[in-house]
């Protein structure tokens, strides 16, 4: 599968649970919508993935990508310390400037 170089490395430092890297995938105002939670710009980005890599361990096996014409979506398999796994997991993205702007995780 062809990945946007920003989502291979997203899920290269999730897979190595690199919160450091994995906020790097993201621009400076990002916005992360996840778990019914708002976590807005790198900083709050990088606490937020550190706390889930602590919490769930999770990795991620892509099995879908598809950009149109204001998103990217990846489907990923997660399997990690949690019910129910693995689970298919939803990656909704806009990217500009080979960053991630905005990303909402549905299951």
């Amino acid at each position: 599968m062809n990945l946007p170089k920003v989502i291979a490395d997203l899920v290269t430092a999730q897979n190595n649970f690199d919160s450091v890297a994995y906020a790097k995938c993201f621009a400076d105002t990002a916005v992360v919508f996840d778990e019914g939670r708002t976590h807005n710009g790198r900083k709050e980005i990088a606490h937020w993935i550190a706390d889930a890599n602590k919490k769930y361990e999770a990795t991620m096996k892509p099995v879908s990508f598809e950009e149109q014409e204001t998103e990217s979506i990846l489907i990923a398999e997660v399997s990690g310390n949690f019910p129910g796994s693995p689970i298919l997991m939803n990656y909704h993205m806009k990217i500009a400037d080979d960053l991630i702007q905005s990303l909402k995780i549905t299951g």
